[in-house]
């Protein structure tokens, strides 16, 4: 169970990793974002042409990557949304069931699924060498490729949320898990992270 343990805790640590680089991402966003705002504004009074579709996609590519690659991470921290009525009531044999059960009956299917339903249209992009349509616009093809990327990341995460499911159910101790303050990198003082959040 140890060894187990241990390729838990290092897909924990690659999914903090990626989350850290998603911080930076969010700002590179914004960042383009802004400029889109304000370039839109510019043009009007300018007469010049400051904006371009390739900025709007980046913004639209980066939105959709830091969605999709970041639901691994958060289900790494238990961020995700959760319709709770038993949950927080259970103790952490009882927590540790409905994490295993969800994972192997729902999480597990439902990223084969979208792997299988999503590949051919990812494959069929890259045949294609698909383009934007829009005048000034990206490649489709790189951020489609991300889809799969994204469910594969998901269903790693549900490797580890597995292992530590049995772990509890075995009596293994564990620290739990704590969502990392907002700009804390994964090797991070611990001390220096809050709980909740």
């Amino acid at each position: 169970m140890q060894r187990l343990l241990h390729i838990a805790d290092v897909i924990d640590r690659i999914q903090d990793r990626i989350g850290s680089w998603l911080y930076w991402l969010t700002l590179v966003m914004v960042v383009i974002g802004a400029y889109n705002a304000i370039v839109r504004y510019l043009d009007k009074y300018t007469g010049m042409t400051l904006s371009s579709n390739t900025y709007l996609e980046m913004q639209w590519y980066l939105f959709a990557i830091l969605f999709l690659v970041g639901a691994a991470y958060t289900l790494k921290h238990d961020a995700h949304v959760r319709v709770d009525i038993l949950y927080t009531r259970l103790g952490e044999k009882g927590k540790a069931w409905i994490n295993l059960l969800g994972t192997v009956l729902f999480l597990f299917p439902f990223c084969i699924l979208m792997l299988w339903v999503s590949w051919p249209a990812v494959a069929n992009s890259w045949a294609v060498m698909e383009m934007s349509p829009d005048p000034g616009g990206l490649p489709r093809y790189p951020i489609k490729t991300v889809i799969p990327i994204a469910f594969l990341l998901v269903m790693v995460q549900g490797i580890s949320m597995t292992i530590r499911a049995v772990a509890t159910l075995k009596g293994f101790e564990m620290e739990p898990i704590a969502p990392p303050a907002l700009g804390d990198m994964p090797n991070a003082d611990a001390s220096d992270t809050t709980e909740g959040g």
